[in-house]
């Protein structure tokens, strides 16, 4: 059996919580040891591509993503995969155990963040080369909207240490040859642009998974490299 986790996130109570592709939503407690799988499906529909996961920082509800309910991670060189419209994004209440299926046919789900006040969700589409904004609370709640559509495929979203969220986003120049051109994006809830930051010099036609902002400095992950490179703003 493979094992392949593709996203993490730390509770407040120290807990890890992880999506694997193959093992779906695990956690692991605040004194380490062994993962334990803590859900394998959805409505009845099993998890075929978990891909992201995030935390609220105060109330531990658990946001996570399913790339597609039809390609395993396995199969995503498939044709099809590229089409494919069956992602769905999720909730885990730790409190009562049970998993919330908060919106589907979203396009290559690539992973969710939660705002501060938990009052929504963004949640990135790679295939769909967009960001949408799904409400928990107040007159829009249970309702979605796009906020931004984006020239590239964006891959990760974390929240920003300081305000917003950072995307990491890879387009493909096609100028005079093509090239992958990696760079974090910072946006607000609602879409807006707050600073762009290129990462073409230390990922040289190279994909990026995701961008995380901690004291002053911007950590860089791919997971087509062997290291992470520490930007520092």
């Amino acid at each position: 059996m493979w094992k392949r986790p593709l996203g993490l996130s730390f509770g407040p109570s120290g807990t890890i919580y992880i999506t694997d592709a193959y093992f779906g939503l695990l956690k692991v407690g605040p004194n380490g040891g062994l993962a334990t799988q803590i859900a394998t499906s959805a409505k009845g529909v099993d998890f075929h591509l978990l891909i992201g996961v995030d935390v609220h920082p105060i109330t531990e509800t658990v946001y996570f993503a399913d790339a597609s309910t039809t390609f395993e991670l396995r199969n995503i060189t498939q044709p099809g995969f590229k089409g494919d419209s069956t992602g769905r994004l999720m909730k885990y209440d730790p409190k009562t155990k049970q998993v919330t299926v908060l919106l589907r046919g979203l396009a290559g789900v690539a992973g969710p963040a939660v705002s501060t006040d938990q009052s929504f969700v963004l949640v990135l589409e790679f295939l769909g080369k967009r960001v949408r904004k799904y409400w928990l609370t107040g007159p829009k709640a249970n309702t979605d909207e796009i906020v931004i559509n984006l020239p590239g495929n964006p891959s990760k979203i974390k929240r920003s240490a300081s305000e917003g969220f950072w995307v990491a986003e890879n387009m493909i120049s096609q100028q005079p040859t093509p090239l992958t051109v990696a760079q974090g994006l910072r946006i607000d809830g609602n879409g807006m642009v707050l600073e762009t930051v290129s990462f073409v010099d230390q990922y040289f036609n190279t994909s990026i998974t995701v961008v995380q902002e901690q004291r002053d400095a911007l950590y860089v992950g791919s997971r087509f490299v062997d290291f992470v490179c520490v930007f520092k703003r």
